[in-house]
C-alpha cells in the first residue's frame, strides 16, 4: 500500500501504517547513502563530490528519465546519458539497471573516475562529468562546487 494512501487518514491502523512507511522512507534514503559511500570507495572518488553531483543532477536522487535536445536521454540519480549506453552494455549493464539507484550511483562513480583519469584530482574532472566542452565544464564545475561548499566542504576538513 504507498505511504499517500495514509496522509488523509486519522485511524490508529493509518497512524501505524503510515509510521511504517516513514520508516521504510528513512531506510532506503540510508541505503542510498550507504550506495554513494560504497560506490565512492570502490570507484576511489570523494563520496561528497558524488553526492554533490547526484544534487546537482537530480536533487530527488529518483528514477527520472530526462530526454534532451539532441535526443539522448539522462537516466535516474546521476542522470547517466545514453551516449553511454553502448560502453555500460559491453559490462552487462542494460539502461533499465540504471533506475536501480544503487547501480545508478555506482555507474555515475565510475563516470566520474574516467573524467579523473583525464583531468586529475581537479573540479575540471567534476565538470567533465557533464561536459567536455569547456564553458559547459566549467559552468557546471562551479555549480557542483557551490553545492559542495554548502552542504559537504565541513565534514572533509
Amino acid at each position: 500500500m504507498a505511504c499517500a494512501k495514509f496522509l488523509g487518514s486519522r485511524t490508529a491502523g493509518a497512524l501505524s501504517a503510515l509510521a511504517l512507511c516513514l520508516i521504510m522512507a528513512q531506510r532506503s534514503a540510508f541505503a542510498v547513502q550507504d550506495c554513494f559511500d560504497a560506490a565512492a570507495s570502490y570507484h576511489q572518488v570523494s563520496p561528497d563530490i558524488l553526492r554533490s553531483i547526484a544534487i546537482q543532477e537530480n536533487w530527488r536522487c529518483d528514477g527520472t528519465v530526462r530526454r534532451n535536445s539532441n535526443g539522448s536521454i539522462d537516466v535516474g540519480c546521476m542522470q547517466i546519458n545514453s551516449i553511454h549506453f553502448s560502453e555500460l552494455s559491453r559490462f552487462g549493464i542494460a539502461p533499465s539497471d540504471l533506475l536501480d539507484q544503487c547501480k545508478n550511483i555506482y555507474i555515475g562513480a565510475w563516470h566520474y573516475k574516467k573524467m579523473m583519469r583525464r583531468y586529475g584530482n581537479t573540479w575540471m574532472a567534476v565538470g567533465a562529468y557533464h561536459s567536455e566542452t569547456i564553458a559547459e565544464r566549467d559552468s557546471y564545475a562551479l555549480k557542483v562546487y557551490k553545492i559542495w561548499l554548502r552542504y559537504f566542504s565541513k565534514r572533509e576538513r
